[in-house]
């Protein structure tokens, strides 16, 4: 398995991105943490994550109960407005997502990530 393809987009301060790192970790496999919060992901790389999930609309890799999301409106945010947000307040971004050969995942929990290992 060519496992240096996997990339995680991760806050240390989240357990559950802590927990997927231990699962990576667990099975000796090679991945890049991408701190996120401290080098906001492009529009283009969101729009690209967004793709990987497989998702309709980049609402769904947002943290939909934070209260940021509800103070910007983004529940009826249009995709481009929803990408938009999450370039300039990347703490909207759920976490962890991972992501490996054209695929990804919310780890939520972070077993979820496994899927994407096979």
């Amino acid at each position: 398995m060519d496992s240096a393809q996997i990339e995680v987009l991760f806050n240390p301060k989240c357990s559950k991105c802590r927990q997927a790192k231990a699962l990576l970790d667990e099975r000796n496999l090679e991945y890049r943490l991408i701190p996120y919060l401290e080098e906001p992901p492009s529009p283009e790389d969101l729009l690209s994550w967004c793709q990987d999930l497989g998702l309709d609309h980049p609402r769904g890799m947002m943290r939909q109960k934070d209260a940021l999301f509800t103070e910007l409106g983004m529940a009826e945010a249009d995709a481009n407005t929803a990408i938009e947000a999450m370039a300039a307040q990347p703490q909207l971004i759920e976490r962890p997502i991972v992501r490996r050969g054209g695929r990804a995942v919310i780890a939520r929990p972070p077993e979820l990530l496994l899927d994407i290992l096979a």
